[in-house]
């Protein structure tokens, strides 16, 4: 497989040198991407009977956890534990589903199959306890399929069992099976997103990467060009009519898009090889939420529940730069939204970039 190759140098200084970095760009399964930061697996299950699916990704070790929750209204479990007052400072799954609320129950799978490994937060008497974060997207408004199929234990496990270093399926798979965006211009203009991933790699080892599944309320902008690469159509579906247009001409109070609240969120994570603390994580995540609103007009609403988690597997040695891998982040973070709408597969209906461009 072909694989276009982009160099971004950064101006910013890593232990006295210039840092040169490699980023991915192109079409296809990802050649390099979350599972390009040593320790982490991803593994994907995508349901048959609709359109919907979880994606886990693993840190058999352990890894140090962060969180930032920007939309008003998110679906999480565990997340008060990542905060850095709090005692436990491993995580070893993060889950990704999509089914609303009733997808949480995705991560009991997941624990289920660490504590079949006998992975987990050690608890006395030889037990552990597997630390497992989780974060929900809704993609119950589809028509396709049967409305109560949504993922739960089994999906988890299954995701779990699946997951390896290999590089990872994106567009419509997982947690990005069932997921749209473009849903300011009400029903039936509204276009498919998805699941993507991407990173970076320094010359001095350092390994930054995000994994993401989009379902936006807003456009999807690629930062580079300010153009919407998919979002609310026009009214003839054959176009994009651009929200930051809708936007500035409502009629006023009263009069803006509507948006019913819950149902658009952009749910994923970064990571980093790099050795960091909770607060550090935290803030890695904190500053990875900047590549959500460089893609995404408009983000961090009312109507979603915008949230990054951070991993930090700590297999790379030498001092973190905080604010490198923090700026790094959020970079891999605005890749692997656009990969993530650029891979997708459309559904009826519900066209993709790539059928926008036929």
């Amino acid at each position: 497989m072909q694989v276009k190759t982009k160099i971004l140098v950064i101006g910013a200084l890593l232990a006295g040198a210039p840092i040169a970095v490699q980023a991915q760009d192109g079409p296809g399964m990802a050649e390099w991407g979350i599972t390009a930061v040593p320790g982490l697996e991803l593994g994907h299950h995508t349901l048959s009977e609709r359109p919907t699916g979880c994606t886990v990704i693993l840190a058999r070790a352990g890894a140090v956890g962060g969180v930032d929750v920007r939309g008003s209204a998110p679906g999480t479990r565990e997340i008060a534990l990542l905060d850095p007052v709090n005692m436990v400072d491993r995580v070893h799954a993060v889950v990704l589903s999509g089914g609303s609320a009733f997808g949480l129950d995705a991560a009991s799978g997941v624990m289920r199959y660490l504590e079949e490994r006998d992975i987990g937060w050690p608890v006395g008497r030889g037990k552990v306890v597997p630390i497992v974060v989780s974060a929900i997207l809704f993609d119950l408004g589809l028509e396709e399929g049967n409305q109560k199929v949504r993922p739960g234990p089994e999906c988890g496990y299954t995701a779990a069992e699946s997951a390896s270093t290999d590089a990872a399926p994106e567009g419509s798979v997982g947690a990005g099976a069932g997921a749209t965006v473009g849903k300011m211009g009400g029903g039936g203009r509204s276009m498919k997103g998805g699941f993507g991933t991407a990173s970076i790699t320094l010359n001095n080892g350092l390994v930054v990467a995000a994994a993401v599944a989009v379902n936006a309320v807003g456009d999807i902008i690629d930062p580079s060009t300010g153009q919407v690469v998919a979002g609310v159509r026009t009214e003839d579906g054959k176009g994009l009519a651009d929200a930051r247009i809708l936007l500035r001409n409502s009629g006023g109070p009263g009069q803006e898009p509507q948006v019913e609240a819950g149902q658009n969120t952009t749910i994923g994570l970064v990571a980093t090889n790099a050795t960091l603390t909770k607060a550090q994580a935290t803030k890695v995540a904190q500053m990875a939420q900047d590549g959500l609103a460089r893609t995404i007009y408009p983000a961090h609403t009312m109507g979603d529940g915008d949230t990054v988690f951070s991993l930090a597997t700590g297999v790379l040695d030498g001092p973190a730069n905080v604010t490198v891998i923090g700026a790094l982040a959020a970079e891999v973070m605005a890749e692997a939204i656009l990969r993530a709408v650029r891979m997708a597969e459309g559904l009826p209906g519900i066209p993709s970039v790539k059928d926008l461009r036929r």
